[in-house]
């Protein structure tokens, strides 16, 4: 992206959301809806911070060869208990 921008193909005030996304490698598949850590780990390690912004965590201390199709399915079922707003806020926070 910098390249093409100093070579004149688009100014840097012309840079938007969009035009950054074309330029990374996930360019036109979904964002993650759940992202799972296994291992105990409670950080990201810089991995798909863009596609993340709205994605939902899920945390276990349970190593990545251990991790089984009963794992998998206690994450998907706390996903699907989660109330996922996209960056919103609640009626009744914005009354506080």
């Amino acid at each position: 992206m910098t390249k093409d921008c100093a070579d004149g193909r688009f100014a840097p005030e012309e840079i938007t959301e969009e035009l950054f996304e074309g330029y990374l490698d996930t360019h036109g598949i979904p964002d993650p809806d759940l992202l799972i850590r296994t291992s105990g780990e409670l950080r990201l390690s810089n991995y798909l911070l863009w596609q993340l912004a709205y994605t939902e965590f899920y945390f276990t201390d349970v190593p990545w060869p251990d991790f089984s199709k009963e794992e998998l399915e206690k994450a998907i079922e706390q996903y699907n208990s989660r109330d996922r707003r996209y960056g919103g806020i609640k009626e009744d926070e914005e009354n506080v």
